[in-house]
């Protein structure tokens, strides 16, 4: 180990879709965040260990920050703050797009920082290089101490410059995690993920906001042979219930088939996955439904 080492958690924050799980995969080298266009696609704080050498890095992805309006969106900002209070050091997300001034959650927050700061200016293979510079020099004047690093999760540019950043700021410490351990996350967790990444994907307009998945059996008796899974997809109407399940059960057995190929891949086993789609009434509105599914602490 290095004379000086290096250990800490560094909170990946942003608005929705800015890329936090995009950069975490990146970073980390594993799928271990879900992905997707659609908004509040994370929901819970992941983390992520990448082990280097002279340091071990802690990343934590978060839910996108937004107005705490409803239970879930409320649970959603209080598991990102959460995060941010927990790190030795933000990283925070933008698009390539000019500082949104009135952002009233996440910008207080940062401008009471007590912790190192890295501004990441995401998706600069969207944009042509000269748009670059007049935005890097309004970030300067919002945070002028902080780094400034553009780079584009998705190809990789620019992802060596920010881990060679953090690693510079973050405290010396020993390790925290065992060298081999790539997150705190359950497998059964995972899973979830995974078959709700699938029904993102697969559907649009209110469901994907509506969906909450919960494994119910996880059985790996005969691991690694055979896993057993069954989950149970929560929608809030009766309607979002037909077209999830889709005509002669097609929709469904799309998603089941993709998800099961992932967490595959994930336990590297065979999986039986048996898939049930049950209406909760508004549960994005209840908190013991939040609670009951994990989303509130």
């Amino acid at each position: 180990m290095p004379e000086e080492f290096k250990c800490g958690y560094i909170a990946l924050m942003g608005f929705p879709n800015v890329g936090k799980s995009t950069l975490l995969n990146r970073l980390v080298g594993e799928k271990l965040a879900i992905t997707s266009p659609k908004p509040q696609t994370t929901r819970q704080r992941l983390l992520g260990i990448v082990n280097r050498p002279e340091a071990q890095l802690l990343f934590l992805d978060t839910p996108g920050v937004l107005d705490p309006k409803g239970a879930l969106n409320a649970s959603l900002v209080a598991a990102a703050l959460k995060a941010l209070a927990e790190a030795d050091l933000v990283v925070w997300l933008v698009e390539p797009r000019p500082p949104a001034a009135d952002d009233r959650v996440l910008l207080p927050q940062l401008r009471r920082l007590d912790r190192p700061l890295i501004m990441v200016i995401n998706k600069i293979d969207t944009v042509a290089k000269p748009r670059l510079l007049p935005l890097i020099s309004a970030y300067h004047e919002m945070f002028p101490g902080a780094p400034i690093i553009p780079l584009s999760a998705l190809l990789g540019d620019g992802v060596a410059e920010l881990m060679a950043e953090i690693v510079k700021l973050l405290p010396a410490s020993p390790p925290l995690y065992p060298p081999d351990q790539e997150t705190d996350s359950t497998e059964r967790f995972l899973t979830a993920e995974l078959i709700r990444e699938r029904v993102l994907h697969h559907t649009s307009e209110e469901i994907p906001h509506a969906v909450a998945v919960q494994v119910e059996e996880f059985d790996e008796s005969r691991r690694p042979h055979l896993v057993r899974i069954r989950a149970v997809i929560f929608v809030e109407r009766n309607s979002q219930k037909g077209i999830l399940i889709g005509k002669q059960g097609r929709m469904l057995k799309a998603i089941g088939a993709e998800a099961r190929g992932e967490i595959e891949a994930l336990l590297g086993a065979k999986v039986f996955l048996e898939l049930w789609v049950k209406v909760w009434k508004n549960w994005r509105k209840d908190p013991k439904a939040l609670r009951a599914l994990g989303l509130q602490g």
